[in-house]
């Protein structure tokens, strides 16, 4: 399909757990006009130990979003209204904000190095309840959520411990970090995440979409160094940050990949789910407004 040079185009940021992607679509259409897609070099340190360097993360969006502006040339691109992110989700990245420079690799979801950290909170709850928190944030007690991997990070790696008592921290999922950097990064940069993102890290409220303070106090995260929570359909910035193409453009939108994949199947009734098969297997289902 090839764009007519008035249609309004939507742009999708897409980074994944294995390649990271930037893809152009007609409005009101659901075949891309054009897209490219960059793989991600997996760092293993030790066995069941998954890290990937958040700057090749970031240097892979800036490459796509210069290729596809090269295939559709820069009268089409005037055309991309809005850009939306969609990103694997519990995968943790922390960084100077100061530098923009990330203090350590960023933890892979499927890393299973906080095996040590589940048994710290485990043992802080009656009966070692791995669903005592369910109530809370929705979720079990498990290696697999953001919070436990932050804590592994301030508990191991001295960069971290030093920032955050320097007050220069900053913790987000991906999506928060390459809104960061394309906001302009160091140079006021927006720390913001959204709904389906926070919801996987273990520390929002399932209830009122805040930080959740018992939950921030179990884990001795200070809330200074989360992002700011935003639902996942608003404008909230313009690209600003230094080599990325499209600057004054809109980012509008931010999923969850699983999310976005429920959205992109177009399950919008309650009842409706889907299975993804990919580095993982995820079903995810349709409550409603439950």
């Amino acid at each position: 399909m090839v764009a007519s040079e008035d249609a309004p185009l939507i742009g999708v940021i897409d980074a994944g757990t294995r390649t990271v992607q930037f893809c152009v679509f007609r409005s009101q259409h659901t075949q891309e006009i054009a897209g490219h897609a960059i793989d991600i070099v997996p760092h293993t340190p030790q066995e069941g130990w998954f890290e990937e360097d958040p700057n090749e993360i970031l240097q892979a969006v800036k490459t796509s979003m210069k290729n596809v502006v090269n295939q559709l040339g820069d009268k089409v691109c005037q055309n991309i209204v809005t850009i939306g992110i969609t990103n694997q989700r519990e995968t943790t990245v922390v960084w100077d904000k100061t530098t923009g420079q990330p203090l350590y690799n960023a933890i892979v979801w499927n890393d299973i190095r906080t095996d040590s950290t589940v048994d710290v909170i485990l043992a802080k709850v009656p009966e070692n309840n791995k669903n005592y928190f369910k109530p809370l944030c929705g979720l079990p007690i498990s290696p697999y959520f953001s919070a436990f991997k932050l804590k592994w990070l301030m508990h191991h790696v001295p960069e971290v411990k030093q920032a955050i008592k320097a007050k220069k921290c900053l913790f987000g999922t991906v999506d928060t970090w390459i809104l960061w950097n394309l906001t302009g990064g160091p140079n006021g940069g927006l720390h913001i995440t959204d709904v389906t993102n926070a919801s996987r890290t273990f520390l929002m409220n399932i209830e009122t979409f805040y930080w959740d303070p018992l939950l921030l106090h179990t884990f001795r995260i200070p809330e200074e160094i989360l992002p700011e929570i935003r639902s996942s359909s608003e404008i909230y910035g313009k690209i600003r940050g230094d080599g990325f193409p499209l600057q004054d453009i809109p980012i509008s939108g931010i999923l969850g990949n699983q999310q976005s994949a429920l959205v992109g199947q177009n399950c919008f009734k309650e009842g409706q789910a889907k299975n993804t098969y990919r580095s993982g297997c995820f079903l995810l289902y349709n409550t409603g407004t439950n």
